[in-house]
């Protein structure tokens, strides 16, 4: 037992009563933390004279990791009063109390990490842990998002002095959270497939766009990528494509698998002369047909792919976009069957004019129709009982019945139920069409890591946040949170399924793949008691043990009951 729990052991036995932390889910994250030897390996690259601090660098990393795992709207500069909460020698280190984890322990560990290099000392870490996991993959995911900050930052103080070239820049710039109001910052990420596991990111100023920052971030790491993760091909959307990009790549050796741009003018031509029918089923759901390109003046392999639940997902949109358009077409044509033509050629030319330039409508009738022109002569006798019409001349109006176009409807529809891959791979033998559609698919693991980055609840505040240094640092913490969470749901699922175990899933049905956050969020309730110099493990069920068991050793022991 550490002194600080002997300390409260001896409170306890002078009368007070007993009392509980909570453990919950956070003995898992610990554990991972743990086992990928995360906090070892930062100790072992920044130097730290150990006798003089009460927390490392690598445990104040563990501390910052755990608070974002809190999920109790408990952000990082609340981070003391969390781990009041907390049983924190079990899950950090002996020794380790919470008024330890203050402000300046964390800010000086996020200026540490800064003055390391986040990126690289990331790098590290995550080759590690995906050794330490066995995983390899096939293909590196590679995207980018946003996040938003409030309040000043060195970038827009007015300093007279140049940035440093290693310091992102808070700016505005495009948004993805259609913000571009607010101050903000960029994260390039790659992760593998098989987990989603995070292997690389690195910060980018506010202004930065992906097709700026993919190629020179696949350049400087992609050799070590290719090294150590094994990967052949990096994925990215169609912020990579364009002919520069494609040009060079080719040209570099680096082999990709990216979406083009529908706005190519060769894309919408494939597209449009497309026959789905005609298209080769592969996967459940999915057509493809597969021609040559050299946009760029880089030979490539151009995969067209038919989405069956492309089609679907677009079609009330489609509707509803043809509906809006007929509509305004509707109004614009009875304004015009309300003009008089002086013969028929002109209302014949007007009709016609208005017909070419109708995208979401069609005419199921149409005509011009003369029309007499009449004058009321009034009559000389009294009463007026002869006045009458009196023929003056004649008009013509144009007439007809309009409907939403069928033909714009399938058009619109096929072109959203379409899209092209493309890979400078021209050996189909190495990956085979089928592949290179699942390679394209699985960019939803980095999608779905940016979700859980963007969550409200792991962003930390602006108080610990007062420069770019110290926001380059914390994105790496936010990225490391992703890498623990991607790595406990990567074993939890392989463990279940190779002890023939499962886990209750949200209706009660046996998974053996549920989603980390639900396991989680099964394992609230969790407390340590500390009771004299016992500390016992509370409501513990038959689901938190098979769990545990699937985890092993380590994780039992965070999850143990402690004798005096």
């Amino acid at each position: 037992m550490g002194q600080s729990e002997e300390a409260e052991a001896a409170k306890l036995g002078e009368g007070e009563l007993p009392e509980s932390r909570v453990l919950d889910h956070l003995g898992l994250v610990a554990g991972m933390f743990e086992e990928l030897e995360i906090g070892d390996r930062i100790d072992g690259h920044i130097a730290q004279d150990f006798e003089e601090r009460e927390v490392s660098v690598g445990q104040a990393v563990k501390a910052m990791v755990l608070n974002g795992f809190g999920f109790v709207q408990q952000r990082l500069y609340l981070t003391p009063e969390f781990f009041e909460r907390v049983p924190t020698e079990r899950l950090i280190g002996e020794g380790v109390r919470p008024e330890n984890l203050n402000e300046g322990v964390l800010g000086r560990a996020l200026d540490d990490l800064f003055e390391y290099g986040v990126t690289e000392l990331f790098r590290d870490l995550a080759a590690h842990a995906a050794g330490k996991l066995g995983l390899t993959s096939q293909f590196a995911h590679l995207d980018a998002t946003s996040f938003s900050f409030e309040g000043e930052y060195d970038s827009d103080r007015g300093s007279n002095e140049p940035a440093e070239d290693s310091v992102i820049r808070v700016q505005q710039g495009y948004s993805r959270d259609h913000r571009p109001d607010l101050n903000q910052v960029v994260l390039d990420m790659i992760v593998e497939r098989k987990a989603g596991l995070p292997v690389l990111m690195k910060p980018l100023s506010g202004n930065v766009n992906d097709s700026g920052s993919f190629p020179e971030l696949i350049d400087r790491h992609v050799e070590h990528l290719q090294n150590v993760h094994g990967f052949d091909y990096v994925v990215a959307d169609s912020s990579l494509y364009s002919a520069d990009h494609v040009r060079k790549l080719t040209e570099s050796g680096v082999k990709f698998v990216t979406r083009v741009p529908e706005t190519i003018g060769e894309a919408k031509t494939r597209i449009q002369e497309a026959e789905i029918e005609s298209m080769e089923p592969v996967t459940e759901g999915y057509r493809v047909e597969e021609c040559r390109s050299e946009y760029g003046d880089a030979e490539q392999r151009w995969l067209i792919v038919y989405s069956e639940e492309a089609e679907e997902r677009a079609r009330e949109s489609v509707e509803d976009r043809i509906q809006r358009e007929h509509e305004k077409e509707k109004k614009a044509f009875s304004k015009l069957t309300e003009r008089e033509f002086a013969c028929r050629e002109d209302a014949e030319q007007a009709l016609e004019e208005f017909e070419s330039d109708l995208e979401a409508s069609e005419f199921e009738r149409k005509q011009v129709q003369r029309a007499t022109c009449y004058t009321l002569e009034e009559s000389s006798s009294p009463g007026g009982e002869d006045n009458r019409l009196k023929e003056t001349g004649e008009e013509w109006l144009v007439e007809g019945t309009l409907v939403p176009s069928e033909e714009r409807k399938a058009r619109l529809l096929k072109q959203k139920s379409l899209f092209i891959v493309a890979t400078n791979e021209l050996d189909d033998q190495a990956l085979s069409a089928e592949e290179m559609l699942e390679g394209y698919k699985g960019q939803v693991q980095v999608e779905r890591g940016f979700r859980y980055l963007k969550d409200p609840q792991l962003l930390a505040d602006s108080l610990y946040l007062q420069s770019e240094r110290r926001i380059m640092a914390s994105l790496m913490i936010m990225t490391l949170c992703l890498l623990v969470y991607s790595a406990l749901e990567w074993r939890i699922r392989e463990g279940l399924q190779a002890k023939s175990l499962s886990f209750p899933d949200q209706k009660g049905n046996p998974t053996q793949r549920p989603t980390a956050r639900w396991v989680f969020e099964r394992f609230l309730g969790i407390h340590v008691l500390f009771e004299g110099q016992k500390r016992l493990v509370l409501n513990i069920k038959d689901r938190h043990e098979r769990i545990i068991t699937v985890l092993g050793e380590r994780y039992a022991q965070l999850y143990a009951s402690q004798p005096p």
